[in-house]
C-alpha cells in the first residue's frame, strides 16, 4: 500500500474506532438497564449483574460494527470532500476504483472481526449465560423452600412446606396455582423432593391430592385426583428454564455445520435448521465490506460541490436500509424453509453489485454543464 492508501485506511479507522465505541457505549447502556433491573429484582448482586452485562457485549459489538464501519466511510469520505482531498486525489489521475481500495482493505478488516466475534465470541458468551442462568435459577428456586410460612413466588401461586428434613426432604407440601384463572389447582403432598433435570428444577411430590377447580354452565366443578407421585415444573416459576443446550445460538459454527444426534435431541432442532444457523453466521461478516463500500461509492457520485454531499449520504442510508431489508427477508423466508440457506448470502451479493454500479458511474466522464448560452457580445460595429 503506497501512503494514500495508507492515508485513507488511517481515518477510517480512527473514525470506526470513534463511532464503535459511541454505539456500543449507546447500545450496550441499553441493554444492561433492562438487564440490570430484572437481575436485581430477583435479588442478585452487582457482580451477577456486571458479569451479565459483560457477557452479552460479545453480541452487541456484532450488531454495532458494521454500522460503524457504515459511518466511518461515510463521515470519513465527507471530510474528504469538504477538504477537496478526494478532487487533489483524482485530479492526480486516481479513479474511483482506485481510491475504493484502502476502503474494501477497511471493510475487510471489519468482517474480520464480526467473523470472530460471530462464529467464537458470541457462542461461549451465550453457553456460559446459559450456565449461569440455570445456575441462578436454581438458586432462586432453593429460596422458596422455606418451612412454617406461606411463600408467594410469583403472582397467584402459593406454596407452604410443613418441615424440611435435614436429607432435604419436604413434609406437609401445599401448592396452589391459580395463575389461570380458568383452571385453579391445588397440590397436597405428604412428601416431595426438589430435583434437577435438564429442562430446570422440579417438584416431586409423593402420596397427595390433586384439586382442580373449573368453571361450568351450572357453576364451579372441583375434581380431585389422588396420586403416588407427581411433578411440579418449578421452572415456571422463574420465567423458564435457561439450561445450555436448548438454543442453537450456544453451539459452534463447526458443530452446527455438522449436526450429530446429541445436538439435535439437545435443541429439538432439525438438521437443516442447525446448518441454516451455520450459514447465518459466515454470511454475516460479508455485510461490513458491503456497508463500508457503500457508505464511500455514494458519496463519489455526486462530485464536488461547495454545498457538500449530503444528498448522496441520503441516498448512502437508504442504500444500507434497502440491503438490511434484504437481508432479514432473506432471513425470514430461510426460517420458513431451512433448505433454502443460499439465500442468506443473497443480500451481500446483492449489495456487493450495487457498490460496483455507484464506481461505475462515478467512474464515468462528465460532460460539462453550461449555466447559461453565451450571449452576443454588447460591442458593435467600428470602434471609434
Amino acid at each position: 500500500m503506497n501512503r494514500i492508501d495508507r492515508y485513507i485506511l488511517k481515518t477510517m479507522l480512527i473514525l470506526f474506532g470513534f463511532f464503535a465505541l459511541v454505539l456500543v457505549a449507546v447500545y450496550w447502556v441499553n441493554r444492561a438497564v433492562a438487564l440490570f433491573e430484572n437481575l436485581i429484582a430477583d435479588g442478585q448482586t452487582a457482580l451477577v449483574v456486571l458479569e451479565f452485562t459483560l457477557l452479552t457485549l460479545p453480541l452487541v459489538i456484532s450488531v454495532v460494527l458494521p454500522v460503524a464501519a457504515f459511518a466511518a466511510t461515510a463521515y470519513g469520505t465527507n471530510r474528504l470532500s469538504g477538504e477537496s482531498e478526494l478532487v487533489a486525489m483524482q485530479a492526480a489521475g486516481l479513479s474511483p476504483w482506485r481510491m475504493a481500495r484502502p476502503v474494501l482493505v477497511f471493510g475487510l478488516v471489519v468482517s474480520v472481526m464480526v467473523a470472530i466475534l460471530v462464529n467464537g465470541l458470541v457462542p461461549m458468551a451465550r453457553a456460559r449465560l446459559a450456565d449461569r442462568q440455570a445456575q441462578i435459577a436454581e438458586n432462586v428456586t432453593a429460596q422458596f423452600l422455606n418451612a412454617g410460612v406461606f411463600q408467594y413466588p410469583v403472582a397467584g401461586v402459593t406454596l407452604f412446606i410443613r418441615e424440611i428434613t435435614p436429607q432435604g426432604e419436604l413434609e406437609g407440601v401445599f401448592l396452589e396455582d391459580a395463575r389461570k384463572p380458568e383452571s385453579v389447582s391445588s397440590y397436597s403432598a405428604e412428601r416431595a423432593l426438589m430435583v434437577k433435570s435438564d429442562a430446570g428444577p422440579k417438584l416431586v411430590m409423593v402420596n397427595g391430592v390433586i384439586q382442580t377447580l373449573r368453571p361450568g354452565a351450572d357453576g364451579p366443578n372441583l375434581s380431585v385426583t389422588r396420586f403416588a407421585d407427581t411433578t411440579y415444573d418449578l421452572a415456571s416459576l422463574i420465567g423458564g428454564s435457561s439450561s445450555k443446550g436448548r438454543d442453537l445460538r450456544d453451539y459452534s459454527t463447526l458443530h452446527l455445520l455438522r449436526p450429530g444426534q446429541a445436538l439435535l435431541d439437545a435443541t429439538g432442532a432439525t438438521a437443516a435448521e442447525a446448518r441454516l444457523e451455520a450459514h447465518s453466521r459466515i454470511a454475516q461478516p460479508l455485510l461490513s465490506p458491503v456497508a463500508a463500500m457503500l457508505g464511500f461509492a455514494t458519496l463519489l457520485v455526486g462530485g464536488f460541490s461547495r454545498f457538500g454531499v449530503w444528498r448522496q449520504i441520503g441516498w448512502a442510508i437508504v442504500a444500507l436500509i434497502v440491503v438490511q431489508l434484504l437481508s432479514n427477508l432473506a432471513a425470514n423466508r430461510a426460517g420458513d424453509n431451512p433448505s433454502l440457506w443460499p439465500l442468506v448470502y443473497l443480500p451481500a451479493l446483492i449489495g456487493a453489485a450495487i457498490c460496483i454500479w455507484l464506481l461505475w458511474l462515478a467512474g464515468r466522464p462528465r460532460r460539462p454543464i453550461l449555466s447559461r448560452k453565451a450571449e452576443p457580445s454588447s460591442f458593435s460595429g467600428d470602434a471609434a
